[in-house]
């Protein structure tokens, strides 16, 4: 196991909540790499509902492999690199606006 899945079974009350943990765990983490780096804003609502759906059923098998690879930690670095490209994208949006004004 992984490290943080690691530490969750092994500190969790029982293995049912750990593996639930790890599930939500990676859900959330998958939706917010999903929002930074895929997501399109144009989307219908019911589009959106079924992209996350079927982002729910993916996270099943991930969690799965989670159990043997570092699943959690390769969100968790996704999520920072997106978080820190969709920052500089930002500023240097910010800072064009401020040169043409």
């Amino acid at each position: 196991m992984s490290g943080i899945t690691r530490y969750l079974y092994e500190n969790m009350p029982s293995y049912a909540v750990a593996g639930y943990i790890t599930f939500l765990l990676i859900f959330i983490l998958s939706a917010i790499v999903y929002k930074l780096g895929f997501a399109k804003n144009d989307l219908k609502l019911i589009q959106n509902i079924i992209i996350y759906i079927f982002l729910f059923i993916g996270c099943i098998v991930l969690t799965f492999l989670a159990l043997f690879l570092p699943m959690i930690e390769g969100l968790i670095v996704a999520a920072l690199i997106l978080i820190l490209y969709k920052t500089r994208l930002w500023r240097e949006k910010r800072e064009e606006k401020r040169a043409a004004s």
